[in-house]
């Protein structure tokens, strides 16, 4: 089953984005940092989904570099799936280029891997599971 786990979003100012979607009228959660891809980011609950808002945290962060070619934007659509391993073992025997070979533990604890565009129809894919309890 694969639903939408949340939109990523780019911003050059976590606080100013946050100000906006509280200024909305909706809960903006507290921050956490991914020390790996070099982030700062808060979600914002929209329904069964949400959004993910991205501040770098140095220059040479993926969400900076991004910053510096389009400005402030939709990042990545993150969809979750119910079996990632399986799913990304299945995307390597197609041919489906990954950014990270790896899967990774990000925000929340969740597992995820991104797709390249180039293999997604253009768009910055991320593949996310919930990361099993006690794990």
């Amino acid at each position: 089953m694969f639903e939408i786990d949340h939109l990523g979003i780019a911003v050059k100012s976590l606080a100013q984005a946050r100000t906006f979607y509280q200024n909305l009228g909706m809960k903006v959660m507290p921050e956490e940092t991914v020390a790996q891809e070099k982030v700062r980011l808060a979600m914002v609950p929209v329904g069964d989904s949400r959004i993910e808002l991205l501040e770098p945290l140095s220059e040479d962060s993926p969400i900076a570099k991004f910053l510096a070619k389009r400005g402030e934007g939709l990042h990545h659509v993150s969809l979750r799936v119910d079996n990632l391993q399986g799913t990304v073992e299945n995307l390597k025997k197609s041919g489906v280029r990954l950014i990270n070979d790896q899967i990774q533990v990000g925000a929340g604890g969740h597992l995820y891997v991104f797709v390249h565009p180039s293999s997604a129809g253009g768009v910055l894919l991320e593949l996310c599971e919930e990361r099993p309890k006690g794990v």
